[in-house]
């Protein structure tokens, strides 16, 4: 990185130690054959979309602060597998994500915990999924320094003999160490964004371009159809084919009286 090459380390298993330490990927362990018969890659992890929306009770996920007990009323932005996206991606191919991170297609990017900030995830992101989610949390680089390493976060030799015997045809699951699993496969980022103002006010409403950009992504708009719900002042699918001056709660609000 001293060069301004950015690596791309590639692990077979969930326990590699650079895993979160630098832009990474992880693949099936496959056997040579089948590799050499040009079997395809698929990324099982490493690779995620950004997925944003609205905290209302007809959205598909919950709350990401309540822990799906209520519904806020914000925008949650989080970084998701493809296979938990709404609705599901496509995988990625090791060959595709190469020629991605060449062409500037694929990116990386580090995403603090922002619950301890003593960790964070290693991640290779579509480019249009970096810029909007550097725009919504107002990060200026795709990849800001990590924090300091903790004592327990080093690499080191564990000292331990590996269990060398040959486990071919015998049924379970057999560890030879005890590093622990890194790949942990859940949504990670967690950001949220308050509720819209409401438009009931003295003065206007003030829809700031990051607020504009979160709801048109959560809403699957462009930003030019947005505008606010005539009953209670929330952003929405305003303008455009198809669309109408309440949202779909102030709707079923209405005609339910």
């Amino acid at each position: 990185m001293q060069h301004e090459i950015t690596p791309l380390w590639v692990a077979k298993d969930r326990t590699a130690s650079l895993i979160d330490r630098a832009p990474w990927a992880r693949v099936d362990d496959m056997p040579w054959k089948e590799i050499s018969d040009g079997k395809e890659m698929v990324v099982r992890g490493g690779y995620r979309y950004l997925q944003v929306w609205k905290c209302v009770p007809s959205s598909d996920r919950p709350c990401s602060l309540s822990e799906g007990a209520g519904h806020c009323g914000g925008i949650h932005a989080e970084w998701f597998l493809p296979v938990l996206c709404l609705p599901e991606k496509n995988p990625v191919h090791i060959e595709d994500l190469v020629l991605s991170s060449a062409t500037g297609e694929s990116v990386p990017v580090y995403v603090p915990n922002r619950g301890s900030g003593r960790a964070g995830r290693h991640m290779w992101v579509p480019a249009d999924d970096c810029e909007l989610w550097r725009e919504l949390v107002g990060e200026k680089a795709p990849l800001p320094v990590a924090p300091e390493e903790e004592e327990d976060d080093q690499i080191t030799f564990a000292e331990q003999d590996i269990d060398r015997a040959c486990r071919a045809g015998e049924e379970g699951w057999f560890v030879s160490d005890a590093r622990p699993i890194r790949d942990l496969g859940q949504p990670t980022g967690g950001y949220t964004l308050p509720r819209m103002p409401l438009q009931r006010s003295v003065k206007p409403s003030l829809i700031t371009s990051v607020e504009r950009a979160a709801a048109s992504a959560a809403l699957g708009c462009p930003p030019w159809e947005l505008g606010l719900c005539a009953g209670c002042g929330q952003l929405m699918r305003r303008h455009g084919r198809h669309t109408a001056m309440y949202c779909a709660i102030c709707r079923s609000e209405l005609n339910g009286r």
